[in-house]
């Protein structure tokens, strides 16, 4: 890969995988630096990249720096106190975007990432497979369970009231 073919990539997908990696982790800052690792790292290794799969290459790189991230601020997340008495909840929701966005918040994060990668940036199963490190049929299977729940969980009376 060339420098020029680098700075046309990153033209073309710096907005589509700050969207998904944002979308995941719901941090614009920690979003922007897993973004900016991946390109880091594409560019120290741009000679050995073939230019035809640079967006495979960037999102790959980015779901695997984003997984780290996540892990390692699971590990050093300190404990929040909770309030055991709230046996419920009042919130109530009008606007259909934000039930939905919810309901995949409530998604393991595999099966929100696989989702993710093929409804909303348009990967087919083999590419998705080659950037999660998983079969084909463990992409499809995680994305159908998916979309199960969702359809349960929208269906759903307390959701909708």
């Amino acid at each position: 890969m060339t420098a020029q073919e680098y700075n046309q990539c990153v033209d073309k997908y710096a907005d589509g995988l700050y969207r998904f990696i944002l979308h995941n982790m719901k941090d614009e800052e920690e979003s922007k630096d897993v973004v900016q690792d991946a390109f880091e790292k594409m560019w120290l290794k741009h000679k050995h990249v073939n230019a035809e799969k640079s967006k495979s290459y960037l999102f790959t790189t980015g779901y695997h720096a984003m997984l780290d991230r996540i892990k390692k601020k699971n590990r050093s997340a300190p404990m929040q106190e909770s309030n055991y008495n709230m046996h419920y909840h009042t919130e109530q929701y009008s606007d259909a975007s934000e039930v939905i966005k919810n309901a995949a918040d409530k998604l393991p994060d595999v099966q929100k990432s696989v989702l993710m990668l093929r409804d909303y940036e348009g990967y087919s199963y083999e590419e998705i497979a080659d950037i999660t490190n998983l079969t084909t049929s463990q992409v499809k299977v995680y994305i159908y369970r998916a979309r199960v729940f969702l359809k349960e969980y929208l269906v759903s009376v307390n959701t909708v009231i």
